[in-house]
């Protein structure tokens, strides 16, 4: 065998991305414009990475920093949650009893009624002037991460929250008069005006803290607060006068206990600010080069694209290998003086896991590492949940948890649904099938698929009349919100769909690594399923004799579309009635119950669908009415132009990352068996490009269509195998580095098989 040396392969790699990136055309810097300076916190600069992060605004004529950190947490237990009646039977007897109230008085109010457990905020820091300033501009350069602001008077602030080091850092430069740099606690000690409302918040002032102490030194401040429990905190902020004109500073959030390693000493931060703000900026930058290094796409659309530059740039700043996954908010906790939106919290029915839609074909698989490694940690705490609540072994994960992955109620139908493990499944292939890793498909995608594939085999039962499994009983988010109609007795779609998925994955990881019993074993449990509930239009209902009827923002009945992939465009005539069925459903149904991810998760679908002037539209609807200023999401239609009923505004990120998913699903699609360029795109976009998009079977793809017509086609393999790809071409001549042996094109196909660490370039004649 023809084993190349490690600088060969290097070199193939580098070769194949100089290549690539030579046929693109310099991008201009990529900026978002904050002038004026925010007023609202949900409009503010967000910088971020993964575990410390700031919001800049604008308080009160005030300039703001809002720091945060990502495991700040009152992880307090639900108050009345782990009672004696805490038991799925118990639950299933109430409604088929129809004696349903006791369950949501139990259960669901706690969530609602109780502050905590949540997420909470690290503290604000201002720099209030002595004469007032006036802006000139204010911009985030998102190829560095870095803030800039800049005042008439030629004052000049730039800050960023370093990539890969638990530090922050600003610098005033051209200082015409001198400021006050304060450190100021979260509202914990203010009186409580609004209780019960986990949408918008409860105040602070609910979680009962003691006063925090704030120590201030020769230009330091020191806040430690108490949290509940042995929890604590301190925020540390330093600075330097650099010369008459220029001041640097540093800071930094500690946790206590410090679960993430993420802790910084105190004379650990001077050194740093001996060291300076410019020397950190390099290596700062450098991880930010390489972060838009792997992956970047050119449309003509301005709008879709500067939006999915900033879902990149969000990703990026909060998403890492070693720290805690992407919550409701990541690291920009409400700086408003109340509780974050629901708490802040881990919402595993839809939340978490469209946040990590984009990770796979955008090529940042060590980012989205972060998200399963949350899970990998939390093994026991949702093995004592399985055996607690369920009665069961393997493994089952609440719909809404802590950071450590504790339950916390609230619409049980979801937060406690026996399938939610089945999707933070597909997570854990998706990794698999990008990466091809075997020793991560070893020791954890098996492991955990086969795990829940154990629990949903003993949570489900056989039909005595149909002979098929099913659940007793069953759940689609967030239908019915948290009525007892909400539990439906006919297992849904929704939940059949995630229990065929991980059935036939944990049968398909089981044969990659040769065990074949357990693999049969899995089929002939796959086989007991009865198929997807159709109307007699062929439209996907929520469950038998359930059809979707009413406009509503979660589209669960239809995950065998998107994201699962059970029902396929290409599958077959039968399918695309299906999928076309389904869409025009929604579309005809109506957006009022929508909110702003629904119609990221409809741009995903329509991609599937092959409709690219429908997916591109649904985006388009997404960016302009449903992002604030700063491009977060906040779920309600803000023009309020009929895109829906919802008018509010809680921030929350999976619609943002949703987007970016559906944007690349309209350039490159792999999920079918193939490799699919350009599969829906609306016939106005002639020019059209993207470099190093991933595939599954670990395939770096990069493509350019030009005038209408593609012109070329480079694919790099990194762990080599067979890839069928959809030809674009009638004619091409082909480049070759490594070993690659290119087959005959048939169909309209062509099958390429590819030695580890090679590539082909293709161009059209």
């Amino acid at each position: 065998m023809n084993v190349k040396s490690k600088p060969t392969r290097i070199l193939i790699l580098v070769l194949f991305i100089f290549l690539i990136k030579s046929a693109t055309a310099s991008a201009q810097t990529k900026t978002h414009p904050f002038n004026p300076l925010p007023k609202q916190w949900d409009e503010a600069i967000p910088q971020g990475n993964g575990m410390l992060g700031t919001l800049i605004w604008e308080k009160n004529n005030v300039l703001r920093f809002a720091l945060d950190r990502a495991d700040l947490w009152d992880s307090r237990p639900m108050k009345g949650l782990h009672r004696d009646e805490f038991s799925y039977q118990w639950i299933v007897q109430q409604r088929l009893n129809n004696n349903y109230k006791p369950v949501q008085e139990y259960f669901d109010h706690p969530y609602d009624r109780e502050p905590a457990p949540t997420k909470i905020p690290g503290a604000g820091l201002e720099f209030k002037f002595t004469k007032g300033l006036v802006l000139a501009d204010a911009q985030l350069n998102l190829d560095e991460a870095i803030s800039e602001i800049s005042w008439k008077n030629g004052t000049r602030l730039r800050s960023f929250v370093h990539a890969e080091k638990p530090i922050g850092w600003f610098k005033f430069e051209n200082l015409t008069s001198d400021f006050e740099v304060e450190l100021i606690p979260p509202a914990y000690q203010n009186a409580v005006k609004i209780s019960g409302d986990p949408v918008g918040g409860d105040d602070l002032g609910r979680l009962g803290y003691e006063q925090g102490t704030l120590t201030k030194g020769n230009n330091t401040i020191i806040y430690k607060q108490k949290g509940w429990g042995d929890f604590s905190y301190e925020v540390i902020v330093s600075w330097k006068k650099v010369d008459a004109k220029t001041i640097e500073g540093i800071w930094t959030i500690r946790s206590n206990p410090d679960n993430f390693k993420s802790n910084i000493n105190q004379k650990s931060l001077e050194e740093m600010l001996k060291s300076g703000f410019e020397q950190h900026k390099k290596s700062h930058s450098a991880w930010w080069s390489a972060f838009w290094a792997k992956s970047n796409l050119q449309i003509p659309d301005p709008t879709l694209q500067h939006q999915w530059e900033m879902e990149q740039y969000k990703f990026g700043s909060s998403a890492r290998e070693n720290t805690p996954p992407i919550s409701l908010q990541a690291v920009w906790s409400a700086d408003n003086g109340r509780i974050p939106p629901w708490k802040g919290d881990f919402h595993h029915d839809l939340n978490t896991q469209l946040s990590y839609w984009p990770s796979y074909s955008a090529n940042h698989l060590e980012e989205a590492m972060g998200y399963l490694n949350h899970f990998e940690s939390n093994k026991e705490n949702y093995k004592r949940y399985t055996k607690q609540f369920f009665g069961k072994e393997g493994i089952a994960v609440p719909g809404v948890t802590t950071l450590d992955g504790t339950e916390m109620g609230g619409w049980i139908q979801y937060s406690l649904s026996p399938t939610v493990s089945a999707w933070i499944s597909q997570h854990y292939y998706l990794q698999w099938r990008y990466s091809m890793d075997k020793k991560f498909l070893k020791t954890k995608a098996y492991p955990w698929i086969k795990s829940t594939a154990q629990f949903l085999e003993q949570i489900s039962v056989l039909d005595a009349e149909t002979g098929k499994r099913k659940l007793i009983i069953s759940s689609s988010p967030e239908i019915n919100d948290n009525d007892s109609s909400a539990w439906f007795t006919k297992t849904t779609n929704y939940d059949l769909s995630l229990m065929q998925f991980n059935f036939k994955i944990a049968a398909e990881l089981a044969n990659e690594l040769n065990l074949k019993d357990e693999a049969k074993h899995w089929k002939e449990i796959y086989a007991q399923l009865p198929e997807l509930a159709l109307s007699e239009k062929k439209e996907l209902m929520v469950a038998p004799d359930y059809p979707y009827s009413s406009s509503h923002r979660h589209f669960s009945h239809m995950m065998s579309i998107h994201p699962l992939g059970l029902v396929k465009w290409e599958d077959s005539d039968v399918s695309k009635d299906i999928i076309r069925a389904s869409i025009k459903l929604l579309d005809t149904t109506g957006p009022k119950g929508w909110v702003g991810y629904s119609y990221s998760w409809l741009a995903n679908l329509k991609a599937r669908a092959k409709d690219g002037e429908g997916a591109a539209n649904a985006l388009t609807i997404f960016a302009k009415a449903f992002c604030s200023s700063n491009s977060f999401h906040v779920n309600g239609d803000q023009t309020k132009s009929g895109y829906s009923d919802a008018h509010y505004r809680p921030f929350t990120l999976e619609g943002n990352f949703a987007f970016a998913s559906g944007l690349q699903e309209m350039l490159i699609q792999s999920h079918a068996g193939f490799l699919e360029i350009f599969p829906a795109i609306p016939a106005s976009w002639d020019n059209v490009s993207f470099n190093t998009l991933r595939a599954e079977g670990a395939f770096l793809v990069s493509a350019k269509r030009e005038n209408g017509r593609v012109e070329t086609l480079n694919i790099y393999s990194e762990k080599g195998g067979q890839l069928k790809v959809k030809s674009p071409f009638k004619k091409f001549e082909q480049k070759i580095n490594g070993k690659v042996k290119i087959g005959k094109s048939e169909n309209g196909f062509i099958l390429i098989d590819f030695e580890a660490q090679s590539s082909i370039s293709l161009k059209s004649l």
